[in-house]
């Protein structure tokens, strides 16, 4: 069993296959706003690295965001696509929740953070309770003296953290802002294969028609003509070849 994971999130994006969770090859990439351009190609190349074929894929996971508007309908499109096409099962994942989980084990709540803007941050919070990591305060936008202003204990950064963010961090709170190191040099896709298996391991799964990006905002862009699932569906059976 091959599980395909995706996150076109953020500029840095990935993308990972695995067996039952454990990684056999993973690849990063910088994009600048091209994830349509690339990311078929980069999991076309993949899998033919594993002398594997698309129809090997038993399951897709895919990073709803916050994040970029354009790399989260790609991402998302080609997973459902997918999906669709392979009749296998559809793990979607936030993103914030995705850079906490490296950190599930620091013994602190965690904060993600993304910008989203010149001021604006998407943040969330998650802990381990009862032995079990959970969202603590859900996905929403705010900026770093409103988050400051709302933290009252000892807390772990992590995410995409501009410099600045971080200097007014520590200046609004302290030693109670605590920033793990970097996790091991691993994609995002990395990770989010390890968490998708969690979910496919207690039965659970996404349904590809109602699955969304995550956006917290309405996109300020046109959108783009549709090309929709059924456009994807094809392109992923023909790789195949037909019976």
């Amino acid at each position: 069993m091959m599980e395909l994971s995706i996150d076109t999130s953020t500029h840095g994006a990935s993308v990972a296959l695995s067996e039952q969770g454990v990684v056999l090859t993973d690849f990063s990439w910088v994009t600048a706003r091209n994830h349509t351009r690339e990311l078929v190609p980069n999991i076309l190349r993949l899998v033919g690295e594993q002398g594997a074929k698309i129809g090997d894929i038993k399951s897709v996971a895919v990073a709803i965001g916050p994040g970029s508007f354009n790399g989260l309908r790609v991402g998302i499109t080609t997973a459902k696509g997918l999906a669709f096409a392979l009749r296998i099962p559809l793990i979607g994942i936030g993103t914030l929740e995705l850079m906490a989980y490296p950190h599930m084990d620091c013994g602190l709540p965690i904060c993600s953070i993304l910008p989203m803007g010149r001021t604006e941050i998407a943040a969330a919070v998650f802990a381990v309770q009862n032995g079990r990591y959970s969202k603590v305060v859900g996905e929403h936008l705010t900026t770093i003296s409103d988050l400051s202003a709302r933290l009252s204990r000892k807390t772990a950064f992590c995410g995409d953290i501009r410099p600045e963010d971080r200097t007014r961090l520590q200046a609004a709170l302290g030693p109670e802002a605590v920033f793990p190191d970097p996790s091991p040099a691993r994609s995002r896709a990395f990770y989010l294969a390890e968490m998708a298996w969690c979910r496919i391991k207690m039965g659970e799964s996404d349904d590809p028609s109602t699955l969304h990006p995550l956006y917290l905002r309405k996109p300020s862009i046109t959108k783009p003509v549709r090309r929709g699932t059924h456009a994807l569906s094809d392109m992923w059976t023909g790789s195949q070849g037909r019976s």
